[in-house]
């Protein structure tokens, strides 16, 4: 019998090296990838995103549980068949053109993929038209804009006009986010959403598409 609790306390102390051994010790003993994800893996990353809500947890913390929860999931990856990879929506992510700002995209992006999203990252200074041809690409039920100066917020505006010119704005849910951005300015420009940190984007994605 796997020690879960055991897997997720190394995720939520953010230790890498331990959660791989205890991944792949479970692994070893036949463990199932998927109960691996769901009862170690995941449940640790929950509590990290309630922590971090709640201000017991900082960025850098969160960084480190969420790349030490990334190292246990490149391992039992590979053992799970797509198909068998339960996905609870598509998101595209990116910082929108100008913006160079990556570290609280990231966090939301790898908080997103802890819930069972899958995430097509699309990095930072994304112009508009790279994010529509994401959408046309991936189909994804969720566009999240993230913004950091005041300056590339209107950005956000453009990349929900273009959606709208392409005939696309009805079938994706846009979120926006970032230090400037707030929920008068998400409601100004027409946005699905506003979320002010990466566990409440989490949580605004899964309450849009239930």
């Amino acid at each position: 019998m796997a020690n879960f609790e055991e897997l997720s306390n190394a995720v939520i102390a953010g230790n890498e090296a331990k959660v791989k051994e205890l991944t792949q010790k479970a692994i070893d003993e036949g463990v199932e990838a998927i109960d691996i994800i769901n009862e170690g893996l995941i449940p640790g990353m929950t509590v990290v995103g309630t922590r971090f809500k709640a201000g017991e947890m900082f960025v850098p913390e969160v960084l480190m549980s969420a790349r030490a929860m990334q190292g246990g999931m490149e391992l039992v990856k590979p053992l799970i068949a797509d198909t068998d990879m339960p996905s609870a929506g598509t998101v595209v992510l990116g910082t929108v053109k100008g913006d160079l700002h990556d570290i609280g995209k990231n966090l939301v992006g790898m908080m997103m993929e802890s819930a069972g999203f899958k995430v097509i990252n699309m990095g930072v200074d994304v112009s508009a038209e790279k994010f529509v041809e994401a959408v046309k690409e991936h189909k994804p039920q969720v566009v999240a804009l993230s913004a950091l100066l005041t300056t590339t917020m209107l950005a956000m505006k453009d990349v929900i006009e273009l959606l709208k010119e392409e005939g696309l704005r009805d079938d994706v849910k846009v979120l926006v986010g970032g230090a400037p951005v707030s929920q008068d300015f998400a409601d100004e420009i027409g946005a699905d959403g506003y979320a002010p940190d990466a566990a409440s984007a989490t949580d605004l994605v899964k309450s849009l598409l239930g």
